[in-house]
Formats: structure tokens, C-alpha cells, sequence
């Protein structure tokens, strides 16, 4: 649902809110400078920026396009700047769009154009209204607590993603075979995401520290070092999460290599354990075969036939016998080798 706030804050640092656009611009008669806030607005009132604030017709569509990259771009009147909002839950990321009009005396947000019904600029309005000494008397300071509270915002993101990590970690050490990597490559591709991001945003802080930004005063530029200071941990913390998955990849590869080489090994064993039985009873077979059945004539006759039995399988034993110690040497004089 589209939702406008207005705001004026006076030349003294009080705050009032308004109703409507036309009061909000009839404010700045008085001196200080306004905040418009729109949250999931419709095209025609980002329009009325254009003949009111002179915003320029593309940085409105720019608005509306919740894929655009964050970057930062000057115009005669205004200074149009796009930032991203992350969230982390349900092992899912969320980015919302938050853009950002800056000239004279204005101040304009623009969020919830995303396709989820999150707030991001919600808890710091509360908190600016209860205390608007904290937005002091220009935009550009204004700007600075705004920009703050939506990088602050990223730890969270990072803090749950650094919990998946460790949760990976765990699963994959216990019981790689049932570890599905897929958990890993869907963490990898949101960090992606994130890296992307947070460059390119921390490119914007860089033009903003060394003053390109006209409606940006050098006393103000302080407080953007530290949130630029803000971005470039965040940039590392991507760097390091990227790492750590990669090691995690390969630590899962190692421990399923190793699974897959010791059931392996055993199956060498198993079928090693049987070549040395075969072995053993080739012989013996062949022996049984000739002698067991019709053939112990040759040796006794017909009549002392229970004697080649028992010599037969006195014989077989003793084959038997003979040929596990010598298969045994040969397996004791490899293994030596």
C-alpha cells in the first residue's frame, strides 16, 4: 500500500509533519528544508517531483526500477543516489531498493519497490521524529543518519549468513554424505550479490568523502567517513564469507574423496579375502573332481574304497594346508616390499 510522509524541519532544528505536498513545499518559505518520504509510491507522484523540486524525469524511472545498480549521479537542481537495503531470513536474501533525492534544502526517500512489503526506513522515522535534533539543520546531515541506519542494517544480513556458515561447517564435518552442496552454492550466490553491492555503494561514499556531491557541505563529510568506513568492513566480510565457502567446498569434496576411497578399500579387501579362498579350493576342486567320484578304483580297487576317501581327503587337507601358508608368505613378502 503507497504511503507519503512529509516533513519540515525549521531552521532552529524542530520538526513538523505535514499532510500534503503542496504544504510541504509552501514550508520552505519559511526557511529550513523539507522531507518527503515515499514508501511503494505510484508513478504519478514521483512525477510531481519533477515541476516541484526539479528531479529529473529519468532519475524518477530510475526509481521504479528495482534492478538498478546503487550509483550516484548529479543534476543542476538535485543529487540522485540509490542504495541498497539487505535482509537475511528463512535462508533467503532480500534486497530493497532506497533512493535518494538531495539538493538545497530537500531531503526525498523512496522505498518499498520491491516486491516484498518490508519497511526499511520505518524504525529510523520513528526514531527521527522522537528526536530531530539528531538530523541537525541541513539534508546533508539528515542524509548521513538515514545512509547510516540502512548500512547498520546489512550487519544483520551478515550476522545470519556467518550462522548458515557455521551450520554448513557442522553438517559437513558430522555426516558429509548427507550434506546436500547446493546449501553452499546458494550461500555463494548471495554473497555474490551482496559483493556486487556493497562495491559499488562504497564507490558512492567515495565521491560523496571528496566532496563531488555540491549539496553535501564539508562539515558534514566527517559523518559519511564513518559509514563509508561501515561499507568497506561489510566489502571484506563479503570477501571472507566468499572464502570460507570455498574452503568448505573443498573440505566437503575431501571428506566424500575419503568416504569414497575407504569404501573402496574395503571392497578391495573383501574381494582380496575372496581370490585367497578361490585359491585355496581350486585345487582341491580339481582333486575332489577326479577322485571323488568313480576314479578311486585306480588307486585301491573297488573294495577298499573307504581308505582312498580317507587318503583323498587327508591329501585335500593337507593341499589345503600347504597352500594358504604359501599364499600367506606371499602376501607377508609383498607388503614387505
Amino acid at each position: 500500500m503507497s504511503e507519503t510522509r512529509f516533513y519540515h524541519f525549521t531552521g532552529k532544528g524542530m520538526l513538523h509533519r505535514l499532510k500534503t505536498h503542496e504544504e510541504a513545499i509552501m514550508a520552505l518559505g519559511g526557511g529550513g528544508f523539507i522531507w518527503i518520504d515515499f514508501f511503494k509510491p505510484e508513478i504519478g507522484e514521483l512525477h510531481s517531483l519533477v515541476d516541484t523540486l526539479g528531479v529529473h524525469p529519468l532519475s524518477v524511472e530510475d526509481c521504479l526500477d528495482s534492478s538498478q545498480m546503487p550509483k550516484i549521479e548529479h543534476f543542476p537542481g538535485n543529487t540522485f543516489m540509490i542504495f541498497k537495503d539487505f535482509s537475511y531470513k528463512d535462508k533467503m536474501l532480500y534486497i530493497d531498493e532506497v533512493d535518494f533525492f538531495i539538493g538545497k534544502n530537500f531531503l526525498v526517500t523512496v522505498s518499498g519497490t520491491g516486491s516484498d512489503d518490508r519497511r526499511p526506513l520505518n524504525n529510523i522515522i520513528n526514531i527521527i521524529e522522537k528526536d530531530p535534533g539528531i538530523a541537525r539543520s541541513e539534508p546533508a546531515f539528515l542524509l548521513h543518519v538515514i545512509l547510516d541506519y540502512v548500512v547498520d542494517q546489512k550487519f544483520h544480513a551478515f550476522e545470519n549468513l556467518e550462522d548458515e556458515l557455521e551450520l554448513a561447517e557442522d553438517q559437513i564435518i558430522d555426516a558429509p554424505d548427507k550434506f546436500r552442496v547446493n546449501e553452499l552454492l546458494r550461500i555463494r550466490k548471495d554473497l555474490l550479490n551482496l559483493r556486487k553491492n556493497l562495491y559499488h555503494e562504497r564507490e558512492i561514499l567515495v565521491k560523496i568523502c571528496r566532496m563531488d556531491c555540491p549539496f553535501i557541505a564539508g562539515k558534514a563529510i566527517f559523518a559519511f567517513r564513518d559509514v563509508y568506513d561501515h561499507l568497506v568492513r561489510f566489502f571484506e566480510l563479503s570477501e571472507n564469507y566468499r572464502e570460507i565457502v570455498t574452503s568448505l567446498m573443498e573440505l566437503y569434496s575431501s571428506l566424500l574423496n575419503n568416504m569414497m576411497t575407504k569404501v573402496s578399500n574395503e571392497t578391495n579387501a573383501t574381494m582380496r579375502r575372496l581370490t585367497f579362498i578361490t585359491t585355496i579350493f581350486m585345487p582341491l576342486t580339481l582333486i575332489a573332481s577326479i577322485g571323488g567320484m568313480s576314479e578311486y578304483t585306480m588307486i585301491t580297487g573297488g573294495d577298499n574304497w573307504k581308505t582312498s576317501y580317507l587318503l583323498l581327503t587327508a591329501g585335500l587337507v593337507l593341499i589345503a594346508v600347504i597352500s594358504y601358508f604359501f599364499l600367506r608368505s606371499l602376501e607377508r613378502r609383498k607388503k614387505r616390499h
